[in-house]
């Protein structure tokens, strides 16, 4: 019997993952290579929305949100935003104790989304 824990349980569930949204949009919203990005956008409507994103993302219940084409139409992503992005999550779950292993995992997991997220 496989018993083991998906990344999502890993890290706490639900409410771990809201807790490392807020630092990691705390990160993002410090950096002005990214935070213009945001200027204009409800930010605890866009907190609960990158919630139910990562925590698919970590094996948790089914994303219903928008295809990430659609997410990030018209922004016109580069690699450097994405990567700052991606830096921002990692320091974020490692603030919250999460492994480097389950780091590298979760992050690889987001980096599969890159050519979905960049030059829309």
């Amino acid at each position: 019997m496989d018993t083991e824990k998906s990344l999502y349980e890993k890290v706490g569930g639900q409410a771990a993952i809201e807790q490392i949204v807020d630092d990691f949009y705390n990160h993002v919203l410090a950096d002005d290579t990214v935070n213009k990005f945001f200027a204009n956008t409800d930010m605890k409507k866009q907190r609960r929305h990158q919630t139910a994103f990562i925590s698919y993302a970590l094996g948790g219940p089914q994303y219903t949100g928008r295809s990430m084409e659609k997410a990030h139409a018209g922004l016109n992503l580069q690699p450097e935003h994405f990567d700052a992005i991606a830096k921002h999550l990692g320091e974020a779950m490692t603030a919250y104790g999460i492994s480097q292993d389950d780091i590298n995992t979760a992050l690889d997991r987001v980096a599969s989304l890159k050519d979905a997220v960049l030059y829309k």
